[in-house]
């Protein structure tokens, strides 16, 4: 079949577009295959003369401490929020009370509210509980401020759900919480995978709460220790180019591998009936 011309002019812009965009990973990835001697005296679009590796093993010797605490962090707040906002979700979709629409509103509220201006409170309160400094007040803090989100991306995928299986549930005797387990949390499962990648990588990524909240080198995650990659005399371009391509992985292996359940999952969410 002939492409029309104009689809062919389409077709090469989106492509130009794309190595536009990718361009930025091409010289991560390039300069950091580089040894620092190849890094000084090559441009950043030439390839490497040979591949390598003690720049990856260097930024890993002093990145496994905040990877670890990254883990430590994304993991427990992803699940606290998602399951937070699957409950809230629920209750603000199919349990209409005097209020629910207003109370889902000031939820709401919370994503527009700029991460500056409750650092100094943040702060404050975090001391005030003896979690400031700490992976746990991090978690706190990124399961408070995942509610919002994760209440209305699961608001959205429990209105699609007909509300004669919760009046047949009703009829049956179940409760409000007995209807949330065993009719909606089984039907949540693309729901959850939706919320749960948009909140890992958005904990895992999270850079300004984690700089404030982290005080001690030893509880900060990736992001924080991969400023201290610069080095202390000369930029050493190649381990911090081998630092961010490690802290990029695992959220890069999340849409890899779970990327057509993400795309399905807001698609279940898309349509009401």
């Amino acid at each position: 079949m002939r492409l029309k011309p104009w689809r062919v002019l389409l077709y090469v812009a989106l492509c130009g577009l794309a190595v536009f965009y990718l361009m930025p990973v091409y010289v991560v990835i390039t300069t950091s295959l580089k040894s620092m001697q190849e890094v000084s005296q090559t441009s950043v679009w030439q390839l490497p003369t040979a591949f390598h590796w003690a720049s990856y093993r260097e930024a890993l010797r002093k990145l496994s401490t905040g990877l670890i605490n990254s883990v430590r962090l994304a993991l427990p707040a992803t699940i606290l929020s998602a399951f937070l906002g699957s409950l809230n979700g629920y209750v603000v979709s199919k349990w209409k009370f005097r209020g629910a629409d207003a109370l889902f509103t000031l939820l709401l509220f919370g994503m527009f509210i700029p991460y500056q201006s409750v650092l100094i409170p943040m702060v404050r309160f975090l001391q005030s509980i003896g979690f400031y400094g700490t992976i746990n007040g991090l978690v706190v803090v990124h399961v408070v401020y995942g509610i919002p989100m994760t209440t209305l991306l699961f608001r959205n995928y429990y209105a699609t759900i007909p509300g004669e299986l919760l009046e047949a549930a009703k009829i049956d005797g179940c409760s409000l919480l007995g209807i949330y387990r065993h009719i909606m949390l089984p039907l949540s499962a693309p729901g959850f995978v939706v919320v749960m990648i948009w909140q890992f990588t958005s904990i895992w990524n999270d850079f300004l709460f984690a700089v404030t909240v982290t005080n001690n080198p030893a509880s900060q995650p990736a992001t924080v220790m991969l400023q201290g990659l610069a080095g202390s005399l000369v930029a050493q371009w190649h381990v911090q180019m081998a630092g961010a391509v490690l802290t990029a992985v695992p959220t890069l292996l999340v849409y890899i591998l779970l990327g057509k359940y993400f795309v399905q999952g807001l698609l279940a969410g898309s349509l009401k009936g």
